[in-house]
């Protein structure tokens, strides 16, 4: 952290001040707004990547709003976190240097009311149209209560797509409501006969709350709330939120309690991916193929409740550790599972593959290149499939991770059958982890009891989709600020280059590939 600490401090000269560490692995800094341009271009230049941008009011003490711009660099385990006033409001914008920047910008004008003066984007993001002006549900000073929308809206106060004009296009709008039983999400297509010129997603139909929702609570109280913001999440973001508390507290997570964490973790890992491959394998109209995959992922469902008592693993996992321990003998069940789950999804995997009609509809649809990765901040297999090394169990362990590693993969494809077969690998390497934290489960307890004290932190953690992070402040011993930003938040914008050039029935295997989630956004 010193030596970080001594580059950050001589590659910002004179941009920033009150540089300090925060919990474990944070660097944070006061950015002056003379020189904020020029730390924001040099930051570009040095390849840094902004993962977050949020809004608090409160920050440190601070009577004004402070925007927390927070960037990661691939191979430094460290996070830089650059605090700055919005004074009376209003803040430039760096959506043109880091286009990651844009959705921030919007969600904090929405929420907060900042001004971002300067951006090329204005439009609201989560506050859609039936939303009253001067409405901005995160301000300290807003109480949750009945809110007047208007749902007659006249068409000049409609949200403004994007248009793509010339002879022969046209519009096809999907959604937001469709044929399955999914959220809302809505998605306005450009093309020219079958083939997509252009693609803009909708997403913030359903949006909860949650984080106006944690405000006041104790911290122990919003473990439930943390566990509900994706349902096939729920211990990557219990995990994020329970680990940025035990950074704040300097909780110590007995050792037994981390193996467990880890378990159960790649087991949510594992069936979240098995539904992405046999949703692949369904969407190129082959069900029988992708039968053998939803079998293991409903064994697997299985096994979960046999763990924790919930096939979703809910109530598992809380600040200081485990609610409660798994018995060997369990374990030993699932050591059990995943020797013979493991024969069944490589033949599994080679009977798709085998299918030239298969490999035809996968190969080369849905091209995400490699350069978008870092500006839009793509993560997990979308960005390992796309080239990139970038896995956060890897460049910021937690955990476990530290010592049973993950086997990086990556693909140069970038396509969806680069992440069909990246995602198989995957699920692989989760049974691995598994049947190694088993063989190597250490005994002992499974909670620290430790208080939780004041401060705040972040903390990311590898979903299946990619990295999640969650920051927390607590003051006078309740939840002050709870900001979360998921892997689908970000990667959603990926999906409107992938399908780019290819043709309209193409959409929903793209869509599958990326496995977004809607309630990701919805928060």
């Amino acid at each position: 952290m010193d030596e970080l600490k001594r580059r950050i401090e001589s590659l910002l000269e004179g941009g920033i001040s009150g540089i300090r560490a925060g919990r474990n692995g944070e660097l944070y800094a006061n950015v002056h707004e003379g020189a904020f341009d020029s730390t924001i271009q040099t930051l570009s230049k040095e390849s840094f990547i902004l993962i977050s941008l949020f809004c608090v009011q409160g920050f440190e003490g601070r009577a004004s709003f402070t925007l927390l711009y927070v960037f990661e660099k691939r191979g430094a385990p460290e996070i830089l976190v650059l605090a700055r006033d919005a004074a009376g409001g209003r803040a430039s914008s760096i959506a043109e240097t880091f286009p990651s920047a844009c959705w921030y910008e919007r969600e904090i004008r929405d929420g907060f009311g900042v001004e971002f003066e300067d951006a090329f984007d204005k439009r609201r993001l989560f506050l859609h149209e039936g939303y009253p002006e001067n409405f901005h549900p995160l301000l300290k000073s807003f109480k949750n209560a009945d809110i007047q929308t208007n749902a007659n809206i006249p068409p000049e106060q409609e949200y403004k797509f994007k248009k793509v004009e010339g002879e022969g296009v046209y519009e096809i709008p999907v959604g937001p409501v469709h044929a399955g039983i999914i959220e809302p999400g809505h998605f306005r297509f450009s093309v020219i006969g079958e083939t997509i010129f252009n693609l803009e997603v909708r997403m913030f139909y359903t949006h909860r709350g949650i984080e106006k929702l944690a405000e006041g609570l104790r911290p122990q109280d919003c473990v439930r709330i943390s566990e509900s913001i994706s349902g096939d999440e729920t211990v990557t973001n219990s995990v994020a939120y329970c680990t940025a508390v035990e950074k704040i507290s300097g909780i110590a997570v007995p050792e037994r309690a981390q193996y467990l964490r880890t378990i159960l973790l790649e087991m949510e890992r594992m069936y979240s991916l098995l539904g992405d491959v046999a949703g692949i394998i369904t969407d190129v109209a082959y069900p029988a193929g992708a039968s053998d995959f939803y079998v293991l992922r409903e064994e697997a469902l299985r096994q979960n409740e046999r763990l924790t008592g919930s096939r979703f693993m809910k109530n598992a996992i809380t600040i200081g550790g485990l609610a409660r321990d798994i018995d060997d003998s369990r374990l030993r069940e699932t050591s059990l599972f995943i020797d013979s789950f493991t024969g069944r999804l490589a033949k599994a995997a080679e009977h798709c593959k085998s299918h030239t009609t298969v490999i035809d509809r996968l190969e080369k649809t849905g091209l995400i290149k490699k350069e978008l990765i870092e500006p839009l901040n793509l993560t997990g297999p979308i960005a390992r499939a796309s080239g990139t090394p970038a896995d956060t169990r890897i460049d910021h362990p937690y955990g476990t991770y530290g010592a049973i590693k993950p086997d990086l993969k990556t693909s140069d494809g970038g396509d969806v059958l680069s992440r069909f077969e990246l995602k198989l690998h995957e699920i692989n390497d989760s049974a691995r982890i598994i049947k190694k934290s088993i063989k190597e489960m250490p005994e002992g307890e499974i909670l620290s009891l430790q208080p939780v004290a004041d401060g705040h932190a972040l903390a990311l953690v590898e979903s299946a989709r990619g990295q999640n992070l969650h920051y927390v402040s607590i003051k006078d011993g309740l939840i002050d600020r709870y900001k979360i930003r998921t892997a689908s938040y970000c990667n959603w914008q990926a999906i409107e280059h992938a399908v780019l050039g290819n043709i309209v029935p193409d959409f929903p295997l793209i869509n599958k590939s990326l496995n977004l989630s809607y309630a990701g956004c919805d928060l």
